[in-house]
């Protein structure tokens, strides 16, 4: 499973995300809603590693669609990698009006599109990979990381070892390879993957022929396969359960919505 690099406590009202990239050639909107109250999001993506976080949401019994406007953003003539698919201008204008920094936008954006052109009945949007980048990792700024032009983050993030000690035990998968630690299996990246989990879903967004979770491209579009692997994310049902599966608590899945929402909105 996958492991949050932190824990962040707030209250929201959430609605599965509005937005996806539609068509080869804009950025469109589109949502099925849902309400639900917020607690606490969580520190760990693992049932077992949920200990430090605090849970109980309620759900509303009413889902209403809802179609917001969203302003369409060509995509760039593709090259090499998802960054090259997604239109400069409309990344730089998104970035200013979310806060989201321009290189981390660009790994979202591109991974959602490719997923368009590979699972079109997927509908992942970009600001689903978006809040997912900013509740697991700040978009890469976690403990005073970077991300640099070519997507890496510098220095590398990982979590805590999951040693049974603070955290659930998860036993070591890879002697430390990916991870860099023998004791337990941790964290790691932009969207804080567990070696067990990259090595099962572990993409090349760059196209540089590595699968590195420190790289954003190459984990949004690892994330985005994980989430698509749920079926169609405009409906409530299926975009909560791809959220829930990436950290099995619906204060979780609640903050993410709120979060996706809000990019939403503010990209306009």
């Amino acid at each position: 499973m996958l492991v949050l690099a932190g824990c962040l406590v707030v209250g929201a009202v959430a609605e599965p995300p509005r937005g996806v990239p539609a068509g080869a050639a804009a950025f469109a909107a589109d949502v099925s809603t849902g309400g639900a109250a917020a607690a606490a999001a969580s520190g760990a993506a693992n049932v077992a590693a949920n200990a430090a976080a605090t849970a109980g949401t309620t759900h509303s019994a009413a889902l209403q669609p809802e179609v917001p406007g969203g302003g369409a953003a060509p995509t760039s003539v593709p090259g090499a990698g998802d960054a090259a698919l997604v239109d400069a201008t409309w990344a730089s204008t998104v970035a200013g009006r979310t806060g989201i920094p321009v290189r981390a936008l660009i790994g979202y954006a591109g991974a959602a599109l490719r997923l368009q052109a590979e699972q079109p009945a997927c509908h992942l949007g970009w600001n689903t990979l978006a809040a997912l980048g900013a509740i697991e990792s700040g978009h890469g700024t976690h403990a005073g990381s970077t991300i640099g032009e070519d997507g890496r983050t510098r220095p590398a993030i990982y979590g805590p070892d999951l040693d049974g000690q603070a955290y659930a035990h998860i036993p070591d998968s890879d002697g430390g390879a990916l991870d860099g630690s023998a004791t337990g299996d941790r964290a790691m990246g932009p969207l804080q993957f567990i070696p067990t989990t990259w090595q099962s879903w572990g993409a090349d967004g760059n196209g540089d022929g590595v699968a590195d979770p420190q790289q954003l491209d190459d984990a949004a579009l690892a994330a985005g396969r994980y989430l698509c692997s749920y079926g169609d994310l405009t409906t409530v049902s299926g975009w909560r359960a791809s959220v829930f599966a990436y950290n099995h608590l619906d204060s979780y899945v609640d903050q993410v919505a709120k979060t996706a929402n809000d990019y939403s909105t503010e990209a306009g």
